[in-house]
């Protein structure tokens, strides 16, 4: 059958198509995948207007650097780090042209995860090192953030809501048990809160991940696993062949998302 045909192109594609960071171009500029930011506030923005005024600036998580990079003008001495392996080399060799300088961390565990201090997440920087540290979907130990600012300083932070279950779903996985208290707004605020900072400003909206095709959804999931916890490309290989020949000949198949940003200052 050609629909059989075209899924194994698409899936050979995807499975072969390399990974670098969070580059997701080769199917934006076609396409393929799309997100409908319908947020009221703009990241970039809100984090030029805060860089523009600092003296440095500390990003957390920040992939293959493909974010910071887009920035514009960053402050003189900028720092960035990513505890994801395969993305240290591609964040590396984009960011040291612009002079910024890439730490390799642990990694924080999940905020609506996290119950007692421990290593995971600390930073290694001495107190009150950065004016300004942003974090865009990056878990973060709030005290270590509030360690690490200034006295005055801000964090700034876009984050996505803990709920991935529609894709879960649509894939066929178990909803996974909910012993985690969601990751939203409420609990970023009371963390932040508990560690000595103040937060000023602050939102939520929701955003759409729009799939054009089964290649682009499993060429996702390749570079962003965590997204459906249980997933496997050769176990669920069968689904992925329903999805194709049923879902998405429909049409595109859009992911609901919840986010929400803060600003926060260390007094």
């Amino acid at each position: 059958m050609s629909g059989d045909r075209d899924f194994e192109s698409l899936m050979t594609e995807a499975l072969t198509h390399p990974v670098e960071g969070w580059d997701f171009s080769w199917l934006t500029a076609t396409g393929r995948l799309s997100e409908d930011r319908c947020l009221p506030w703009n990241y970039a923005q809100l984090v030029a207007r805060r860089a523009k005024t600092s003296p440095d600036l500390l990003d957390l998580g920040t992939g293959g650097g493909e974010r910071l990079a887009s920035l514009g003008p960053l402050p003189p001495r900028t720092v960035a780090t990513e505890s994801y392996a395969p993305n240290v080399p591609v964040a590396g060799r984009r960011l040291a042209p612009l002079g910024v300088h890439l730490v390799c961390t642990s990694g924080a565990l999940d905020n609506n995860a996290q119950r007692s201090p421990d290593h995971h997440g600390n930073l290694p920087f001495r107190d009150g090192t950065f004016h300004l540290v942003i974090d865009r979907n990056e878990a973060f130990v709030a005290s270590e953030v509030g360690r690490v600012l200034t006295r005055g300083g801000v964090f700034l932070t876009e984050q996505a809501g803990s709920e991935m279950l529609p894709l879960g779903k649509l894939l066929g996985l178990p909803s996974p048990p909910m012993q985690d208290p969601s990751w939203d707004l409420a609990l970023a605020r009371e963390q932040l809160t508990q560690a000595g900072l103040k937060v000023t400003e602050s939102g939520e909206g929701r955003r759409e991940l729009v799939f054009q095709d089964i290649g682009a959804l499993v060429w996702y999931l390749r570079t962003v696993p965590w997204a459906a916890p249980g997933f496997s490309i050769a176990r669920h290989h069968g689904q992925l062949g329903e999805l194709h020949r049923g879902a998405f000949r429909n049409g595109p198949v859009r992911i609901p998302l919840s986010a929400f940003w803060l600003e926060a200052q260390k007094s």
